[in-house]
């Protein structure tokens, strides 16, 4: 079945991938991305020639997961031009690399707007159209590192993809009795093939990270990602994230896993999810809610 889809932050990464894998696998996607007529100009022109060539419908958006006004008008746009939406992939995020106390509350807050705040501003945008159909689905992009391992020096970004999850998890049995279907996508550290660790802000207090780059934690920063690249296996593939998620979107309603991990590093997470997710499942058994666990069907 064709779908109509969005997914935000699409300009590189996960984002750029996962809308070229869904646009191949025949759905009409939008990229999202901020500053379509500056920054991004060369991206939207070359997805506009890669489309044509490949004989897919994958449209660009404006859309700034951090302005309410922008996210209604793309919303709005979508709407307009497609006469509706079926699934969408919040994937926008932004990661931060330092010592936790050298980021200012400032930078804690920007990062929680861009990774928690922009996927509850596109979700207040589009879930007054999905709950009127009475289907959808939501893919939330998250993070082994919420339960996985931990390396240093990665507090903020960590923070927010566990504020991230948690919200994905609520919203999962809130959105269920309205016929809109979760799903949460865990990759693990990919340190290859993304922009992720070579965009990461950095502290905007040097001297705090001066003290610790100094000091009792010299070298620490460079250990832990050189740590994290032996972990990864030399075939991992950022691709097979896109890959997975141009999967879930092809199963059928009511089908689709609630969380799924594409983890070369297998950092554990996969257990400890397995283990809170089995401990949300008997919760909401216990409180008689248990309907809230699967979407509604027609």
């Amino acid at each position: 079945m064709k779908h109509t889809i969005l997914v935000t932050g699409a300009s590189s990464g996960f984002g750029l991938m996962t809308a070229r894998a869904l646009a191949q696998a025949g759905h009409a996607v939008y990229a999202s991305m901020r500053d379509t007529e500056g920054r991004n100009a060369p991206r939207v022109a070359e997805l506009a020639q890669w489309s044509k060539d490949a004989s897919v419908d994958l449209r660009t958006v404006e859309l700034d997961v951090l302005s309410d006004a922008s996210v209604a008008a793309a919303i709005a746009h979508m709407l307009n031009e497609a006469g509706g939406l079926d699934v969408i992939v919040h994937n926008a995020g932004h990661m931060m690399f330092g010592p936790a106390e050298a980021f200012t509350p400032g930078q804690m807050i920007q990062q929680y707007d861009v990774n928690v705040l922009g996927a509850q501003r596109v979700n207040r945008a589009v879930l007054p159209h999905l709950r009127g159909k009475g289907r959808g689905l939501m893919v939330w992009v998250g993070s082994s590192s919420t339960r996985g391992g931990t390396p240093p020096f990665l507090a903020p970004y960590f923070a927010a993809k566990a504020a991230m999850d948690a919200l994905a998890v609520s919203y999962s049995t809130e959105l269920a009795r309205w016929g809109i279907e979760t799903t949460i996508v865990v990759p693990g550290a990919f340190t290859k093939g993304t922009n992720h660790f070579a965009h990461a802000g950095r502290p905007a207090d040097a001297n705090i990270a001066a003290e610790y780059e100094n000091g009792p934690y010299a070298g620490v920063a460079g250990q832990a990602l050189q740590g994290l690249a032996r972990l990864e296996p030399a075939d991992a593939d950022p691709e097979a994230v896109a890959r997975e998620i141009a999967r879930v979107v092809d199963l059928p309603f009511g089908k689709r896993p609630f969380r799924t991990h594409i983890d070369p590093s297998q950092d554990g997470a996969e257990v400890v999810n397995g283990v809170a997710d089995r401990m949300r499942r008997e919760i909401y058994h216990a409180m008689g809610l248990q309907d809230l666990l699967a979407p509604k069907t027609a």
